[in-house]
């Protein structure tokens, strides 16, 4: 009989922990691969990071959030991709980019964060009410909004806020 108890514990508690993690993974948090450099020099190959899915729902998104989205793009018949980019422009707003400076609304954006930039130029465009424009941090190797467009608020997932490998780069991510 205490057998049968103590094997009936064990597999009670390893059917809630898999409810909790699967829980946590759905609606909390999510670790993420990174698979290209289009995000360097702040985040490079294979580093892996964090995203919290509930994020948004409490806060929207803002410019320079490094966010985790769903490739607006996918086609039915393709496994759905995940991509990561930096929010540059918000709903509402009119972007372009000359010799590779930002522009929003007719003003340069003051980007301080580390990228490596091109000297490209793209728009104006005005960026729809419920949609943002993503931007990889490496400018001259990133398939962003550049190219695909308007990402639409539906497809955000979450901000990106700690890398967890690898370790001797373990650390909170700055939106700056």
């Amino acid at each position: 009989m205490q057998k049968k108890s103590w094997v009936r514990e064990w597999v009670e508690t390893i059917i809630v922990a898999l409810v909790l993690a699967l829980i946590i993974r759905t609606f909390v948090v999510q670790v993420f691969f990174i698979p290209t450099g289009s995000m360097e020099p702040t985040l490079e190959v294979d580093d892996r990071i964090i995203v919290s899915k509930f994020f948004y729902k409490l806060k929207g998104p803002e410019r320079f959030d490094i966010a985790v989205f769903r490739y607006p793009h996918n086609k039915p018949d393709e496994p759905k991709r995940d991509l990561i980019k930096r929010i540059i422009g918000l709903p509402g707003e009119t972007i372009e980019a000359r010799k590779g400076i930002v522009f929003i609304n007719g003003k340069e954006l003051s980007e301080e964060h580390t990228m490596r930039r091109d000297i490209s130029d793209f728009g104006p465009v005005k960026i729809p009410g419920d949609a943002y424009f993503m931007m990889g941090d490496n400018r001259m190797n990133s398939s962003d909004s550049r190219v695909w467009g308007y990402l639409p608020k539906k497809y955000l997932i979450g901000p990106a806020f700690i890398r967890i490998w690898p370790l001797s780069r373990l650390g909170f991510l700055s939106d700056k």
